[in-house]
């Protein structure tokens, strides 16, 4: 993890420094004046790898005989689990168990609370201290490890875990030293480009120092002189004094010792034949030269050896300055890069994806650069894990790549409460592998965000994207489960199944949901509204869809909507066998417990389908007889506009809310004639489509009924019916 500071309690299980140094050991941001280094180099570590939620499971606790629990166990436990997502509850549980100093109840406390905030680094220290104290050394380990596997990058994690090795292996034995060996080569491959993982590079380097790895000291620090850290100037400074403590040949490997050797041994040579050529024009007559010992290595060579080490340690070290100059601004700009459940401010979300933008953005910038020049070779960089003489077999670009993953996993820590953040890593991964993008939403929707939807909804989109049906239905199952009567989930199961030709799957799914929600009537009418429409236009069974509607409106009389689906089914169908339908649906409409203004629009819409196909002009004006009752009695001002007492020039508003004038409505030149436009009928068009796929939030935008077309009120027949 990155600096794993805090203000206050860090929601970690410790107070810790606001920084991970001490102020002092801090330097300056870089010069600006520095030129741009070239591209990163280097031997990548291997790809950073999350936990497997599937697998995310406690070490099994060990049986304890202290006998009953503390008295306010029970009461807190219930209270954290009562209300899980509260994390004071838990913090005062935790707490309470430290306090009592009661081995079974922490266990318990703390296995139930890093399985739901696994990211909190500071608890996995204390679980492992606790077991540690109890004697329990292996077990100890085995918390480490388990918390080492879901925040692979927390620098703190990785210096306790091998601090606990330290104190419990028997370093007499040959194996322990090869043992923490391998850790903290498994810490600096996972961690070690964290831009704040300098205490673990440096415990890396004193411990091979104390081990008398002279030479393994040196290749660590000339590792990380190619990492962009914070404290990157100090290691430098650690190289240049190990270089000077010792002989050349005890630090270097011998192949760059030797090839160095022998390029001071020729120069110093030539500058020799140089000077003997002075000195015998000097020379008395007959004097001969002084001998030199053959093979021997006089100190002046070894300065030599060393002033080319630095050197070529110079130019990597500029290299690494200018790396850390370009992401200074970055990371100064990260103020909580730990995990805490307290939300974000916009500026910190707004400083994670700028630096996200920035270096992906410097990836696409290497590749496309790689592309043009294959043959280009690779600079050198400032990648872990790399000898100064290796070169990069892909030219930076797969270390670059690394780099990216490292910033998310970052980003991850601090953001894990944030889907945006989790969907962006799931799209930058599936270009690449979609395994691994499967496995960022699996750590997300089954470790961090089990609660929220629309990360669930969005892996079970990319599952079917990818031809994974049933592991698409199975997530959205997982996910209806955990929030029961979530509408849009129930949408989305039964969308899916109709898209995979199980049209039979998909109406069992929506029948059930109408069969589940009778006791909440508009739930039942909205759902009543969707399995009508999957009957009528995909089944083609207008017949079962109309008495799905009825027995809704048997439940809920009062609901505009259901009459106004209803009416539109009605009128889709042959105009010639539906006019008593029709006139039936308004006549139910007309006697249910409406408001003036639905009823209205009805009434509009029964007249203006028999206007269109009534075979009789005496059926038309009887309808419209009735409309007119119906207006003098709900609406006068209606009426008064319907028979041109509305002034002509009155502006009236459209759908979209523009003014319009009712006279470019119907142009003078145009006899007064109804001009009727039929409205987009419900059943035919959903409009919560129109906000998005899943935004179910205002069903069909009631309140204006504005995509049924009857804004305007009906001024256009008063030339066509005699006033009433």
């Amino acid at each position: 993890m990155a600096a794993e500071g805090c203000e206050e309690m860090s929601g970690n299980g410790e107070l810790t420094e606001s920084s991970a140094m001490e102020a002092s050991e801090v330097p300056m941001p870089p010069p600006t004046e520095m030129d741009e280094t070239s591209e990163e180099n280097g031997r990548a570590p291997e790809p950073l790898e999350g936990p497997d939620p599937a697998s995310f499971s406690m070490p099994q606790t060990l049986e304890d005989e202290e006998g009953e629990l503390p008295a306010d166990f029970e009461r807190l436990w219930k209270a954290a689990h009562d209300n899980p997502q509260d994390f004071t509850s838990w913090t005062d549980l935790l707490q309470y168990c430290e306090q009592e100093s009661h081995i079974t109840a922490s266990r318990r406390a703390l296995e139930a609370f890093l399985a739901r905030y696994p990211l909190c680094y500071g608890y996995w220290k204390k679980f492992a201290d606790l077991e540690r104290r109890a004697g329990n050394n292996q077990k100890a380990e085995e918390v480490c490890v388990q918390g080492l596997q879901v925040i692979p990058l927390s620098v703190d994690l990785w210096i306790h875990y091998i601090n606990l090795l330290l104190g419990t292996l028997d370093m007499n034995l040959s194996e322990s030293p090869v043992r923490i060996r391998s850790v903290f080569e498994d810490a600096v491959a996972a961690a070690g480009l964290d831009f704040h993982s300098d205490r673990l590079w440096d415990l890396y380097i004193e411990w091979e120092k104390e081990q008398g790895n002279m030479k393994n000291a040196a290749a660590v620090l000339d590792r990380v002189l190619k990492v962009p850290t914070q404290l990157y100037n100090t290691h430098y400074d650690k190289f240049k004094e190990h270089l000077n403590s010792l002989e050349p040949k005890e630090l270097l490997s011998q192949e760059e010792y030797e090839e160095l050797r022998t390029s001071c041994r020729q120069s110093q040579k030539a500058e020799r034949a140089e000077q003997a050529q002075e000195d015998e024009a000097e020379r008395p007559p007959g004097e001969e030269e002084p001998a030199t010992p053959e093979g021997t290595d006089t100190e002046e060579l070894m300065q030599k050896i060393r002033e080319q080490v630095l050197v070529l340690r110079d130019k990597v070290y500029q290299d690494n300055e200018g790396e850390v100059r370009k992401r200074w601004h970055y990371e100064d700009s990260i103020k909580r890069p730990y995990f805490h459940v307290k939300p974000l401010d916009r500026l910190q979300l707004r400083s994670w994806h700028s630096y996200l933008d920035w270096e992906i953005s410097q990836l696409n910038k290497d590749t496309k650069d790689h592309s043009l020049d294959p043959n280009e070779t690779a600079t050198e960089g400032s990648e872990v894990a790399a000898l100064p003489q290796e070169q990069s077999e892909d030219s930076g670009v797969a270390s670059d790549d690394h780099r990216v993953r490292i910033l998310f996993e970052r980003c991850l820590i601090a953001c894990a409460l944030y889907e945006e953040f989790w969907t962006r890593y799931a799209q930058y991964l599936e270009a690449q592998s979609v395994d691994e993008a499967r496995a960022i939403y699996k750590r997300a929707c089954e470790v961090h965000l089990t609660n929220k939807p629309n990360i669930h909804m969005q892996w079970a989109t990319f599952e079917e994207r990818h031809g994974e049906l049933s592991e698409a239905r199975r997530v959205l199952e997982a996910l209806e489960k955990t929030l029961p009567g979530l509408a849009v989930v129930r949408l989305r199961r039964a969308a899916l199944e109709r898209r995979a030709g199980q049209l039979d799957q998909s109406e069992a799914l929506l029948q059930e949901a109408v069969a589940e929600s009778k006791d909440k009537p508009t739930l039942h009418a909205f759902y009543s509204i969707k399995l009508a429409r999957l009957l009528l236009k995909v089944g083609r069974d207008p017949r079962r869809a109309r008495r799905i509607l009825q027995e809704a409106l048997e439940i809920s009389p009062d609901n505009d909507k259901l009459h106004l689906n209803l009416l539109e089914l009605e009128v889709s169908g042959d105009p010639w066998a539906s006019s008593e339908a029709v006139q039936e649906c308004v006549t139910r409409a007309l006697a249910a417990p409406l408001a003036p203004h639905t009823k209205i629009l009805l009434s509009q819409r029964g007249l203006q389908f028999a206007e269109d196909y009534s075979n009789s002009i005496q059926s038309v004006l009887s309808v419209y007889e009735e409309h007119q009752k119906l207006l003098k009695e709900l609406g006068g001002t209606k009426r008064e506009a319907e028979n041109g007492d509305e002034d002509p020039e009155k502006l009236s508003k459209s759908e979209d809310g523009s003014a319009v004038a009712v006279s470019e409505q119907v142009p003078p030149t145009m006899p007064h004639v109804p001009i009727t436009t039929p409205p987009p009928p419900v059943m035919g068009a959903d409009v919560s489509a129109q906000t998005g796929y899943g935004g179910y939030g205002s069903w069909y935008q009631q309140p204006q009924y504005g995509s049924y077309g009857y804004q305007n009120t009906w001024n256009y027949n008063q030339g066509y019916y005699p006033p009433s």
